[in-house]
């Protein structure tokens, strides 16, 4: 028996207990075991004897330990003892050893050690979203920072802008820290601060306006690009947003180890496959960057040399700038704070005696603080060619530019270039227009989302879509390491026409976008039971959409134009036979007219650019009546055109409406001549403002079935009560 006051020692039960957890499975019933019990009495013998314990096991390890040893396993703590989250040396963890008191401030602790950013989080009780008191010093980016219970459910960020991005997984974590600690209001706010006007003191010196520094590794800044505005974003100009890549390769946990920090470069060759090693990246140029970013003639090197380049033109312009303007010549160091400093003897470098902080930057103007913070913001985030390329690209030309204005002799910009061809512009309107939606509707997502068009070819259904940073690669190859596309047998036009070239013809693929939105039976639809000359305040202009070159190559068979009812109108322009369709005459990612195989059979045009392709002309008859039957196919349409748009303000004078006003850049583009929204429209206005629109949105129409364009015009004059004395209208095409 036992006594309170003697001592009882479980000597086997316990080591029985340590192994069997070591061995034992998971849910296993409970096991009754024989154990030998001690019990020591002072002054009495030892005894013992046999009892029967019932053992609750709870799990495996899968290993025998030793008794009295101790296992204690941290996953990948190799790979991150190897990254810069570990790296105890580094000056990110160090920066405030001098400090007095020796630790690191509230406002770094967040990114700077652990318990500012569990402080940040709210994950030690804290309020989150906010860092409470400085952290002590000794600890770097641990394991518990990145794996705890606030993390898990961490699914939004908010940059220094103010800008939140939702929806996130696990890169919220990443992107806390990697997102700089400055951005474009950041930069406004510093003028606005120091007095100064932002319209009219541009070039004004002020002692109370400082360099605006992004700070480092602004990887999410870059990636998010307007979304999070983290470059300075010039006003009037619109800016690429996050760039996407490809499906299951755009967040920061996709492309780099969360441990190491590094590339996954082996997953990158599965699709770049001419990579050797990691060092390599740099030499990617996507198939959507076909234009010459930095005007040096080279368009096969990575976008990371088009970034370089295009820095140092910048410097060059800010050097310019400071000599003509602040008056105190200005130098970068990139190792030293506060990295711009006065070039004291001119010679373009920073030197060491140079480089201290006593001798920083002191003469900025709001022009030149705005470029020097996208310089610094082009150079901190050392993966920026691959995060946000053309983000980086439109900063530095903007950048550029500005300064160019203010200087006496600007640098020719005239072989640079701002952003890509049409598909891949993602800082324009056909993507960006859905931006404070936060989503493009299934009534637009096929054109102008990047995942619309592959769930039309798969699911043969339009809904909506996140907005996109214009297309990419995945919107029309299916496999990314065939390349093999999408492909569709015949596509429906607005008109319910079905059309093809051929079964699983590449172009069949373009037609689905490029066949506009509206057709003859649309506007007959408005229309409804009206009288042709009756002002009803219920009409509204019917717009065709933009660059319907399907609709105008098919011409009759899809009736994308206004055709009136009784005349005839051609088919489909066949051209000839290797050149009949889109992609035979365009290049397929840059989108421009091979215009070297136009060359070869137009021998009696001299045909070098794109340009020259308005001088084809294809018959003698003078359609447009001004006597010239040199010009080209494209000159008789602008002429016909330009009577079209006399006639409708004559017509409009003659039954009374208001004049009408067209603005091709602004929407709805017919205007009275207040400004406003054109509203007196009648059935017979209604229909030539349709085709003139047409005329307008599709800029290759006297290519893609020009003769047909001039059917409609005459027509539409006709209609209109034109003088068309002087015209001829083209005969039908009987295809033969």
């Amino acid at each position: 028996m036992f006594y309170p006051k003697y001592k009882s020692v479980y000597v086997f039960l316990g080591l029985l207990l340590f192994l069997g957890l070591a061995i034992v499975a998971c849910s296993q019933e409970p096991e009754t075991v024989e154990v030998t019990r001690i019990v020591e009495v002072p002054g009495e013998a030892v005894t013992g004897e046999t009892v029967e314990v019932q053992v609750e096991v709870t799990r495996v390890v899968e290993v025998m330990v030793e008794p009295e040893m101790v296992v204690s396993t941290i996953p990948f703590a190799d790979q991150w003892a190897s990254s810069g989250h570990a790296d105890a040396s580094a000056e990110a963890f160090n920066h405030w050893n001098e400090d007095d008191p020796a630790e690191v401030s509230a406002s770094c602790a967040k990114c700077h050690s652990t318990p500012g950013f569990l402080d940040f989080l709210g994950a030690d009780g804290s309020a989150f979203g906010v860092v409470d008191a400085p952290a002590p010093l000794g600890t770097t980016v641990e394991c518990e920072a990145c794996h705890n219970d606030v993390t898990v459910d961490l699914a939004s960020v908010v940059f220094p802008s103010g800008a939140e991005v939702t929806g996130l997984g696990p890169e919220a974590r990443c992107m806390q820290c990697h997102q700089g600690r400055a951005s474009t209001v950041t930069v406004n706010d510093s003028i606005a601060n120091a007095g100064l006007d932002p319209a009219s003191d541009l070039d004004t010196v002020s002692e109370d306006l400082g360099f605006t520094n992004i700070h480092y590794y602004a990887a999410a800044a870059t990636q998010f690009g307007t979304w999070a505005m983290g470059g300075y974003e010039y006003d009037g100009m619109a800016y690429d947003a996050k760039f996407d890549h490809v499906e299951g390769y755009d967040t920061c946990v996709s492309c780099h180890d969360p441990h190491t920090l590094e590339v996954q470069f082996d997953e990158c060759t599965a699709c770049h496959t001419d990579l050797r090693g990691p060092e390599d990246l740099v030499d990617i140029r996507m198939p959507g960057s076909l234009v010459d970013y930095d005007g040096d003639g080279d368009m096969t090197e990575g976008i990371y040399y088009e970034i370089e380049d295009l820095r140092a033109i910048l410097f060059d312009v800010m050097q310019t700038y400071t000599s003509e303007v602040t008056g105190a010549a200005i130098g970068y160091n990139v190792n030293a704070y506060p990295y711009f400093f006065i070039d004291a003897d001119g010679n373009g470098e920073i030197d060491e005696a140079e480089a201290v902080r006593e001798n920083g930057y002191n003469a900025w103007t709001p022009r030149l603080a705005k470029a020097a913070y996208n310089y610094q913001a082009s150079l901190k985030d050392p993966g920026r060619y691959a995060h946000g390329g053309k983000y980086v690209i439109e900063l530095l030309y903007d950048s550029i530019a500005d300064l160019n204005s203010a200087v006496s002799s600007p640098i020719d910009m005239s072989a640079l270039h701002r952003i890509d061809h049409g598909h891949f512009a993602g800082s324009e309107e056909a993507f960006r227009h859905w931006d404070e939606d936060g989503a493009v509707p299934g009534t637009c997502s096929k054109c102008h989302s990047a995942a619309g068009l592959p769930l039309l070819a798969t699911e043969g259904v339009s809904i909506t879509q996140p907005t996109a940073n214009g297309l990419n690669c995945a919107t029309c190859h299916s496999d990314l390491q065939t390349f093999e596309l999408y492909t569709f047998d015949s596509v429906t036009f607005p008109s319910g026409a079905t059309v093809s070239f051929g079964e699983g013809e590449k172009a069949n693929t373009c037609i689905n976008c490029h066949q506009g939105r509206s057709s003859t039976g649309s506007v007959d639809r408005a229309i409804g039971d009206l009288g042709d000359d009756e002002i009803a305040d219920n009409l509204r202009f019917q717009n065709i959409h933009y660059f319907a070159a399907g609709a105008t190559l098919f011409g009759t068979e899809v009736k994308g134009a206004y055709e009136y009812a009784g005349n005839e109108y051609n088919g489909r322009n066949e051209h000839v036979g290797a050149f009949d369709d889109c992609t035979e005459c365009h290049d397929v990612h840059a989108l421009e007219v091979e215009v070297a195989e136009c060359a070869d059979c137009h021998e009696d045009v001299e045909i070098q650019t794109a340009e020259d392709l308005h001088n084809i002309r294809v018959s003698e008859v003078d359609f447009d009546g001004d006597g010239d039957v040199t010009e080209g196919l494209a000159g008789e349409i602008d002429t016909m055109a330009e009577a079209l748009y006399a006639a409708m303000s004559d017509y409009a004078a003659s039954v009374g409406a208001a004049p009408v006003v067209y603005n091709p850049n602004s929407y709805p583009y017919f205007f009275n001549d207040a400004g406003e929204s054109y509203s007196t429209w009648t059935p017979t206005l209604l229909r030539a403002s349709y085709n003139y629109q047409y005329v307008q949105k599709d800029p290759g129409a006297f290519a893609h079935n020009g003769q047909y364009i001039i059917q409609v015009l005459y027509d539409t004059l006709v209609d209109l009560g034109a003088d068309v004395s002087g015209m001829t209208r083209p005969a039908v095409s009987t295809g033969e």
